[in-house]
């Protein structure tokens, strides 16, 4: 985009920089915003349906298509109130620590071929290790709320997080171990020749490495029945109890916003990216040439966020002990396993996967 800048206004390089991360920034902010507010509502839906309910039927007409905006209206409206023990600065930073740590993230993710605000080498480890700053967001809140139910949600967010990270960070080491690149651009096009060339289906342990990463990435956001940092049949509403108005509205766009990527991630690593499932497979492949890449991306994240949406409004709140030990005890020891079984196999070439 710079070179197209300099090479067609005539601008200096300086200047063509600055425009063109502004025009990245703004296009990804409204990936993370749009994004929260469409999927909002499509979860109000989806849940109605399972949970034999109607869901938004009012605003908007007869679906309730804008009920999310209403809502957004609303909270732009609302009072925006501290607590008076409350840690004033570190109260209103909070919110914004939680939602740039997941808005940068998108910085390294690609959604098309050349479609990435910055490529990066070691895509895979940026956007991990990225995200995982969201959680200072949720400490800062629950410390600063002088709230003790804000506190006990802030602590369960943090042990839950780190714990789940580690066997987060293991499952994604299977498929870089496979291609030999932390490259998302690389992995992703390595994955073209099909619905069979994903490496969801390369071998057993990838095809189990990836629902590992499912459950871990669904835990990491603090999605249910992983929500224990709000539990509000425990702690009120948890870490942000005493939010309210656009300040409260924030946590919510980061988990969104962390969901979207977190399937975006999963889609490049284990399904083959942008690439059409119908690609190599003879006259499926023309008939779908003319749809974009991008397109067949935000199928599948969409489908990823659809689960999400469907495990919540299906199964209860784990509790505290349960989680953990799901985590230290039969994640954690699964990976590392599969972890030396891929590496072994991929260097010794042993098996018809490698």
């Amino acid at each position: 985009m710079v070179e197209f800048f300099v090479s067609t206004f005539g601008m200096s390089s300086t200047v063509a920089a600055v425009l063109a991360a502004g025009i990245q920034c703004f296009l990804l902010l409204n990936v993370v915003a749009v994004g929260a507010l469409v999927f909002i509502w499509m979860e109000r839906k989806i849940a109605g349906r399972i949970q034999d309910r109607l869901g938004p039927t009012r605003v908007g007409g007869r679906f309730g298509w804008l009920q999310t905006l209403a809502d957004g209206i609303k909270l732009i409206a609302k009072e925006d109130l501290t607590p008076a023990d409350a840690d004033v600065m570190l109260f209103k930073l909070a919110p914004y620590v939680s939602f740039a740590a997941s808005f940068t993230a998108y910085m390294a993710l690609p959604f098309s071929d050349g479609w990435v605000a910055v490529h990066v080498n070691a895509g895979v480890f940026f956007i991990l290790a990225v995200l995982g700053l969201q959680v200072f967001g949720t400490i800062l809140a629950g410390y600063a709320s002088a709230s003790k139910w804000s506190l006990f949600g802030a602590i369960r967010e943090a042990a839950q997080v780190v714990s789940y990270e580690v066997p987060l960070g293991l499952c994604v080491v299977v498929p870089v171990l496979i291609c030999g690149t932390m490259d998302l651009v690389a992995i992703a096009n390595m994955q073209s020749a099909g619905i069979w060339a994903w490496l969801i289906f390369h071998d057993p342990f990838t095809f189990c490495i990836f629902w590992v990463y499912f459950t871990c990435a669904m835990a990491s956001v603090n999605r249910a029945p992983f929500d224990l940092a709000e539990a509000e049949s425990e702690l009120v509403a948890g870490f942000h109890t005493e939010y309210s108005g656009l300040r409260w509205s924030f946590f919510f766009m980061a988990e969104y916003g962390s969901m979207f990527l977190v399937s975006g991630l999963a889609s490049i690593l284990f399904f083959g990216g942008w690439h059409s499932p119908f690609e190599g497979i003879p006259y499926l492949e023309g008939w779908f040439e003319f749809v974009p890449d991008l397109f067949w991306l935000l199928v599948k994240m969409s489908f990823f966020l659809f689960l999400y949406f469907w495990i919540r409004a299906s199964f209860p709140r784990f509790r505290y002990d349960q989680i953990m030990r799901l985590c230290w005890k039969i994640f954690l020891p699964l990976t590392i396993v599969w972890i030396f079984v891929v590496a072994l196999m991929t260097q010794l070439h042993i098996g018809p996967w490698f």
